[in-house]
């Protein structure tokens, strides 16, 4: 399978493997919380014999950040975020793991994205989609090899991305939704950062939040 889902942590984050077939080349998206969640992503890397070649964070919140450090280490993975949400890597004020509690801090990001950059692995691209709203830089990455979009906490199924948070902003959400996810291929699949996957059409159609 090109993609690998995993539901990691106790918020249910979902860690993405995408995989280029042909060359076992691979990145994750949010490996979340380490232990045995760590040891899952990493089973799953060795099981399919995958070269991890970069680590991408769709935005600086704890529960997508916090495998970076144990991930980044086993693989020695370049690590990727938005520049906007660089510093919530490195700051547990900032990516809120100390309002659950916890203290994660990420190394830095080995290559700051800007948005409609294209990251390779392998044969396969994904382009980075700055879709701000849910945090200053949350991204989304879409690879039209595998008609797929990665949101991140921005959209899900039949639902939205928080607007509550130090950083967020609804109608900038609302923006980078209608102007950058939902100009997307109807039949394109939609993984979100929570919850079960959908597609654009659907979403276009149905979801209450974008109606």
């Amino acid at each position: 399978m090109p993609i690998i889902s995993l539901t990691v942590g106790f918020l249910y984050t979902n860690c993405y493997i995408v995989i280029c077939e042909e060359t076992r080349e691979s990145l994750i998206i949010d490996p979340g919380f380490t232990g045995d969640e760590m040891r899952r992503i990493l089973s799953e890397i060795r099981k399919n014999r995958l070269r991890i070649k970069y680590i991408v964070n769709t935005h600086g919140h704890a529960d997508h950040i916090s495998g970076n450090t144990s991930i980044k280490r086993a693989t020695g993975a370049i690590l990727a975020a938005h520049c906007k949400d660089a510093e919530m890597l490195i700051d547990p004020a900032k990516n809120l793991s100390l309002m659950l509690g916890l203290n994660v801090v990420s190394p830095p990001p080995d290559i700051v994205l800007r948005g409609e950059e294209e990251i390779e692995v392998g044969r396969i691209k994904l382009k980075v989609l700055h879709t701000p709203g849910h945090t200053p830089g949350s991204i989304s990455l879409y690879c039209r090899d595998l008609g797929a979009v990665f949101t991140g906490d921005s959209l899900f199924a039949g639902s939205i991305g928080r607007a509550d948070f130090p950083g967020s902003s609804c109608r900038d959400l609302l923006l980078s939704i209608r102007e950058k996810i939902l100009a997307l291929p109807d039949e394109t699949v939609v993984y979100p950062g929570h919850g079960e996957s959908t597609t654009i059409s659907v979403e276009r159609r149905s979801n209450p939040f974008l109606l």
